[in-house]
Protein backbone atom coordinates (compact mmCIF):
# COMPACT_ATOMS: atom_id res chain seq x y z
CA UNK A 1 0.00 0.00 0.00
CA UNK A 2 1.32 2.99 -1.04
CA UNK A 3 1.48 6.45 1.34
CA UNK A 4 -1.44 8.69 1.15
CA UNK A 5 -3.86 6.46 0.02
CA UNK A 6 -7.59 6.52 -0.03
CA UNK A 7 -7.85 3.76 2.99
CA UNK A 8 -5.80 6.69 4.67
CA UNK A 9 -7.38 9.48 4.31
CA UNK A 10 -10.40 8.34 4.77
CA UNK A 11 -9.56 6.40 8.53
CA UNK A 12 -7.99 10.27 9.32
CA UNK A 13 -10.90 11.59 8.20
CA UNK A 14 -13.20 9.44 10.15
CA UNK A 15 -10.84 10.12 13.15
CA UNK A 16 -11.36 13.28 12.98
CA UNK A 17 -15.27 12.43 13.01
CA UNK A 18 -14.93 10.25 15.99
CA UNK A 19 -13.05 13.18 18.20
CA UNK A 20 -15.51 15.74 17.27
CA UNK A 21 -18.39 13.19 18.09
CA UNK A 22 -16.52 12.19 21.01
CA UNK A 23 -16.21 15.88 22.47
CA UNK A 24 -20.09 16.40 21.59
CA UNK A 25 -21.30 13.60 23.48
CA UNK A 26 -19.36 14.35 26.43
CA UNK A 27 -19.76 18.07 26.46
CA UNK A 28 -23.00 18.47 25.37
CA UNK A 29 -24.72 14.69 25.91
CA UNK A 30 -23.09 13.93 29.09
CA UNK A 31 -22.28 10.49 28.02
CA UNK A 32 -19.20 9.06 28.98
CA UNK A 33 -19.32 5.06 28.86
CA UNK A 34 -20.06 4.34 25.39
CA UNK A 35 -18.46 7.14 23.93
CA UNK A 36 -15.29 6.56 24.80
CA UNK A 37 -15.27 2.83 24.04
CA UNK A 38 -16.45 4.63 20.97
CA UNK A 39 -13.27 7.18 20.14
CA UNK A 40 -11.00 4.51 21.04
CA UNK A 41 -12.15 2.05 18.66
CA UNK A 42 -12.57 4.99 15.79
CA UNK A 43 -9.47 6.16 16.36
CA UNK A 44 -7.62 3.12 16.51
CA UNK A 45 -9.03 2.32 12.41
CA UNK A 46 -6.88 4.97 11.41
CA UNK A 47 -3.59 4.12 13.61
CA UNK A 48 -3.94 0.47 12.26
CA UNK A 49 -3.83 1.54 9.03
CA UNK A 50 -0.98 3.69 9.60
CA UNK A 51 1.30 0.94 11.13
CA UNK A 52 0.16 -1.53 8.33
CA UNK A 53 1.91 0.97 5.54
CA UNK A 54 5.06 1.04 7.69
CA UNK A 55 4.75 -2.61 8.18
CA UNK A 56 8.41 -4.37 7.61
CA UNK A 57 6.85 -7.82 5.55
CA UNK A 58 3.42 -8.57 3.97
CA UNK A 59 2.47 -10.73 6.76
CA UNK A 60 2.67 -7.75 9.04
CA UNK A 61 1.32 -5.70 6.78
CA UNK A 62 -1.80 -8.04 6.55
CA UNK A 63 -1.80 -8.32 10.06
CA UNK A 64 -2.52 -4.77 10.52
CA UNK A 65 -5.37 -4.76 7.95
CA UNK A 66 -7.22 -7.49 10.10
CA UNK A 67 -6.91 -5.47 12.64
CA UNK A 68 -7.87 -2.54 11.01
CA UNK A 69 -11.08 -4.45 9.47
CA UNK A 70 -12.14 -5.66 13.16
CA UNK A 71 -11.91 -1.57 14.98
CA UNK A 72 -14.08 -0.43 11.60
CA UNK A 73 -16.15 -3.45 13.12
CA UNK A 74 -16.56 -2.82 16.96
CA UNK A 75 -16.62 1.26 15.69
CA UNK A 76 -19.99 0.48 13.71
CA UNK A 77 -21.33 -1.32 16.56
CA UNK A 78 -20.78 1.47 19.10
CA UNK A 79 -22.71 3.71 16.74
CA UNK A 80 -25.84 1.42 16.91
CA UNK A 81 -26.11 1.63 21.14
CA UNK A 82 -25.50 5.56 20.69
CA UNK A 83 -28.53 6.09 17.96
CA UNK A 84 -30.73 3.33 19.31
CA UNK A 85 -30.02 5.28 23.05
CA UNK A 86 -30.58 8.88 21.40
CA UNK A 87 -27.08 10.02 22.00
CA UNK A 88 -26.66 10.10 18.26
CA UNK A 89 -29.42 11.29 16.30
CA UNK A 90 -30.78 9.33 12.99
CA UNK A 91 -29.04 11.68 10.76
CA UNK A 92 -25.55 11.40 13.17
CA UNK A 93 -25.73 7.61 13.36
CA UNK A 94 -26.75 6.78 9.74
CA UNK A 95 -23.42 9.46 8.85
CA UNK A 96 -21.23 8.10 11.06
CA UNK A 97 -21.96 4.87 9.79
CA UNK A 98 -22.03 5.31 6.16
CA UNK A 99 -18.40 6.21 6.85
CA UNK A 100 -17.44 3.24 8.64
CA UNK A 101 -18.89 0.96 6.16
CA UNK A 102 -16.91 2.73 3.46
CA UNK A 103 -14.00 1.50 5.35
CA UNK A 104 -14.97 -1.42 6.05
CA UNK A 105 -15.46 -2.34 2.08
CA UNK A 106 -12.19 -0.66 1.50
CA UNK A 107 -10.28 -3.27 3.64
CA UNK A 108 -12.21 -6.01 3.18
CA UNK A 109 -11.15 -5.48 -0.22
CA UNK A 110 -7.79 -5.37 0.40
CA UNK A 111 -7.79 -8.49 2.76
CA UNK A 112 -9.57 -10.69 -0.03
CA UNK A 113 -6.95 -9.82 -2.67
CA UNK A 114 -3.83 -10.15 -0.66
CA UNK A 115 -5.41 -13.78 0.05
CA UNK A 116 -6.11 -14.48 -3.43
CA UNK A 117 -2.69 -13.50 -4.21
CA UNK A 118 -1.31 -15.58 -1.67
CA UNK A 119 -3.33 -18.63 -1.98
Amino acid sequence: MKNDNALQQKSYSFAIRTVRAYQFLTSEKKEYVLSKQFLRSGTSIGANVEEAIGGQTDKDFFAKLNIVYKEARETHYWIRPLKDTDYFDSLQAESQLKDCDEILKITGTIIKTLKNRNS
